[in-house]
């Protein structure tokens, strides 16, 4: 006597949601379909519209169960009636799939507009599910368009696709339109953690996060991604297996070069896009994965700590409070903007480790350096405090009033960014080791030796004594042809003194 051979039964078919409590991350339509039930306001047709593995097949079986259930528990489907058990196994007479990726013609769509005049055999409706119906010609959608608007009261039509806005509006306008979300990141770990369990794998928390991550939402992902890891590792499955797989970043690595850039670490940026590459981590998702994070470093400073819409883990939201330390929100944008524009230039760019190189140090130096406006802001708030001295243009003192002053002084002229480059002046900066004590505030069409002075006598507070440099100093620094360019660069700005 032959051994009957066990079957294995992939994991996003396993463990499909056959109620909708099993339903992961998409509460505001099952809530909807809940209502709808109860009150019996069932609507002739409905169009479940999001990406790829998030449910909307899913729904639509679990929606049918429950219209054509003979023993409901409340308005779940038992899922052990007849009707249900045919549904769950696509042998139901009276609930139709078609999927319009291949079925997409008139003559396809034909046998459902035929098939409307009979009613239901053994349930209560007549149900037809059409999957990726964006992919119906125009033909096929107005063969439809009548039945739709006007069916039989028996009859209930839900569709399925991943892109909505190639429905036409005709048949929007007669459907009642469902969003679903991508399924957030701790929301699909836990689902996963859940099916370990349930199969008796050991899994790290980091491991399930990785393969969460990589998943982008999708419940489906997830669990094919489980599967894979299951076959390759066996009951124990580490972070360093989910990686190595898919080419993934570990959470803490992915932090660690989030800090350096707020840091402006230039060598730990380089060792860590050197490291990833040599250990062939894919380098686009990186990139993303390095957006979502400052992502979330921004909503976690505007919303003053708050973490109720992060999709971050517990340990991740400390590093978001540690690192929101480092950098204000202003910065934090500047650096997104830059890792916005990286990833879309990916997409194109031949050479995408040094894309990324130069894309995070740039971010870097947008951490650190100060801007022109920031000086300014620095130099007004002084000026309001009432602060006094000065010096001619040529190094000489004189008693003319200073209009602001800045607490380092720039010893360099080459740390100043080449005149020559800028086309805007808001884009001068100024390294962060080295700053300037000039306030600009007239216009270098003047004479020279013109200056704003101020009388002593209104003088109310004395400056605090700062190291003075030496007249022969400060008429080398003047003559520089460097520091000149870049005042011809700022329309209306003039040195009034040096310290």
């Amino acid at each position: 006597m032959q051994e009957t051979e066990q079957v294995h039964v992939a994991l996003p078919l396993k463990y499909r949601p056959m109620t909708f409590d099993d339903v992961v991350g998409q509460e505001h339509v099952t809530r909807t379909l809940r209502n709808a039930l109860e009150s019996g306001r069932i609507a002739n047709a409905y169009l479940f519209v999001g990406p790829r593995g998030i449910g909307k097949t899913t729904l639509s079986r679990i929606f049918a169960k429950a219209l054509n259930c003979t023993s409901p528990k409340g308005v779940e489907p038992c899922g052990e009636c007849d009707n249900c058990r045919q549904i769950a196994a696509g042998r139901s007479l009276d609930v139709t799939e078609l999927d319009a990726a291949s079925h997409n013609k008139v003559e396809d769509v034909r046998p459902i507009i035929d098939a409307v005049q009979f009613k239901p055999t053994t349930s209560k409706y007549k149900i037809f599910i059409i999957d990726e119906c964006h992919m119906l010609t125009p033909s096929a959608w107005n063969a439809l368009l009548k039945t739709l608007e006007e069916p039989p009261p028996y009859v209930k039509f839900v569709f399925a696709t991943t892109e909505g806005d190639k429905v036409l509006a005709t048949i929007v306008s007669r459907c009642q339109r469902f969003d679903l979300r991508r399924i957030q990141t701790h929301q699909i770990a836990a689902r996963l953690q859940y099916i370990c369990g349930k199969e008796g794998i050991t899994a790290d928390q980091d491991a399930l996060l990785a393969i969460a991550r990589g998943a982008e939402g999708g419940m489906r992902d997830a669990l094919s991604s489980l599967d894979q890891l299951i076959a390759f590792k066996g009951t124990t499955i580490t972070e360093e297996d989910a990686l190595s797989v898919f080419g993934l970043v570990s959470r803490k690595a992915l932090e660690d070069l989030a800090g350096a850039i707020l840091k402006g670490d230039a060598a730990a940026i380089l060792q860590s896009v050197e490291a990833f590459d040599s250990a062939g981590k894919n380098m686009r998702r990186l990139a993303g994965e390095l957006l979502r994070h400052f992502r979330n470093l921004i909503v976690y400073q505007s919303l003053g700590g708050q973490t109720a819409v992060l999709e971050a883990t517990p340990d991740q939201v400390k590093t978001l409070s540690e690192q929101a330390k480092l950098c204000d929100a202003s910065r934090i944008f500047r650096i997104a903007d830059q890792l916005a524009a990286m990833e879309d230039k990916l997409r194109y760019a031949l050479s995408v480790r040094t894309l990324i190189e130069m894309t995070l140090l740039r971010a870097s130096r947008i951490a650190t350096v100060a801007s022109i406006e920031e000086l300014m802001r620095a130099v007004r708030a002084l000026a309001a405090q009432g602060g006094t001295g000065g010096g001619s243009r040529d190094g000489r003192a004189d008693g003319g009033g200073e209009v602001g002053k800045v607490d380092k002084v720039v010893k360099d002229p080459n740390d100043l960014k080449d005149p020559k480059d800028v086309k805007d002046p808001k884009d001068l900066k100024v390294a962060a080791g080295t700053s300037t004590s000039a306030a600009a505030t007239q216009s270098t069409s003047r004479p020279a030796t013109q200056s704003t002075s101020r009388p002593a006598a209104q003088s109310t507070a004395k400056p605090a004594a700062r190291p003075q440099l030496t007249p022969e100093e400060q008429r080398k620094m003047m003559d520089d042809p460097k520091l000149n360019a870049l005042l011809a660069a700022l329309p209306g700005a003039k040195v009034t003194a040096i310290k």
